[in-house]
């Protein structure tokens, strides 16, 4: 019995830096965070229990429901389209060719650019007037407008046809990244394409894990590269795509920093870049309501955790584990 005593207070001290850890920087503040969301904060006073007034708030907020469909939207656009690309991406750099190294450091390196730097380039990249992009876009504008005018003009001048002519008039003249609602959503979604450094290099190592005897076996049966790629490269990969899709998930929840560096309100023309972390720090240190700000996080962990749970539901059928 004493030794047994002995055993469990060493055990208990070696693994002190853990659990003292877990229960000072994680287990403490959140259960903090929890009350203070039942409460009226206001940061410089003492915190006084209204129970659940913040998250009934939040429900008639139409700011609150606002920022949740910029987020919602930015993550239905980014999520798919980062992971196809980011797939494509790992199955080109996979390939045996000459200069290898140089291709996968450069697609890695923009990932370890601090965020700020990467949106005063991109500030300047999408400038209307002299960004880089707009100045390769105005050319093909040229080419599309008149086109884009004659469908409009054909169509009588209705009003299904004038986005499209809009459209061609915002290319010729370059679109406004920065300054348009239409336009600065995208903005943020191209940035991320430029970011997908991470992912691509998790789903090469995926690459490497998928049996080379299973491509062989494929190709003597007759597959094509497509069907190569379909049968064996998309459901070898599936449970990395898995884990990049949940962790694009929680990125792009807490997505803050980019929008902050270039708008400087943070929100973008009419709040179109307003996304959900951004409404919460808002609500913390400029609004100085913390119990607000509490009650929001803990609706964005609810959020997040929901999310992540659906994919894991759909998972079960589209995940294939070796062995299994």
């Amino acid at each position: 019995m004493k030794q047994a005593r002995s055993s469990w207070i060493s055990g208990m001290l070696w693994t002190a830096p853990w659990w003292l850890g877990f229960l000072l920087f994680l287990a403490f503040p959140m259960g903090l965070s929890l009350y203070i969301s039942f409460c009226d904060y206001p940061l410089l006073e003492s915190p006084v229990f209204i129970g659940g007034e913040n998250y009934s708030n939040l429900m008639h907020d139409a700011k609150f429901h606002a920022v949740v469909r910029n987020t919602l939207i930015y993550a239905a656009i980014a999520i798919p389209l980062g992971t196809i690309i980011a797939v494509l991406l790992a199955v080109l750099l996979n390939q045996k060719a000459r200069g290898q190294a140089i291709f996968r450091a450069c697609i890695f390196l923009p990932t370890i650019v601090p965020l700020v730097a990467v949106g005063v380039m991109w500030m300047w990249m999408l400038s209307p007037e002299a960004g880089l992009v707009n100045q390769v876009i105005r050319p093909v504008g040229h080419v599309v407008q008149p086109v884009t005018n004659a469908i409009h003009h054909a169509s009588g001048d209705s009003e299904t046809t004038a986005p499209l002519a809009e459209l061609g008039r915002d290319l010729a003249d370059g679109p406004g990244w920065l300054s348009q609602p239409r336009w600065a959503m995208l903005a943020l979604v191209i940035i991320s394409m430029w970011l997908l450094g991470s992912p691509v290099v998790i789903y090469l190592a995926g690459l490497q894990e998928i049996p080379e005897t299973l491509y062989e076996a494929a190709e003597l049966d007759g597959a094509s590269r497509w069907q190569r790629f379909r049968h064996v490269t998309l459901p070898g990969l599936s449970p990395v795509i898995l884990f990049n899709v949940i962790v694009g998930i929680i990125g792009t929840w807490q997505i803050f920093a980019l929008p902050y560096v270039m708008w400087r309100t943070g929100s973008g023309p009419n709040d179109s870049t307003y996304f959900y972390t951004m409404y919460l720090f808002d609500n913390a240190f400029r609004y100085l309501k913390m119990g607000y700000a509490s009650a929001m996080a803990w609706i964005q962990l609810l959020i997040i955790v929901g999310l992540t749970g659906v994919v894991f539901l759909v998972s079960r059928r589209t995940v294939h584990y070796r062995g299994a």
